[in-house]
């Protein structure tokens, strides 16, 4: 969650780009940063965890956390079944 939170305060253009035309590598620009920080960022909680819990179970803890972070990847492929129409609220 946290390097999510760090990636979308880095990936948003500043006022200044939006009003300027943004060229397609300036924006590719600022995803890569805004990935690489939130790797780095990933990477650090970690090894403060592993650093912290002397006890952990790394296997586990290693392979729950690969899995989390693919189906939070994952999820913006998700997609809601129900089209929208006029006057139909789809909220149970």
């Amino acid at each position: 969650m946290a390097g999510g939170l760090v990636f979308a305060l880095l990936v948003r253009p500043k006022k200044t780009e939006v009003q300027m035309s943004v060229m397609a590598w300036d924006g590719l620009g600022h995803i890569l940063k805004a990935e690489g920080a939130k790797v780095l960022v990933i990477v650090v909680l970690l090894w403060l965890v592993l650093a912290t819990y002397k006890e952990v179970v790394l296997l586990g803890f290693i392979g729950t956390f690969i899995l989390s972070v693919i189906i939070f990847s994952m999820a913006i492929f998700i997609r809601n079944p129900a089209t929208l129409e006029a006057g139909k609220n789809n909220v149970n």
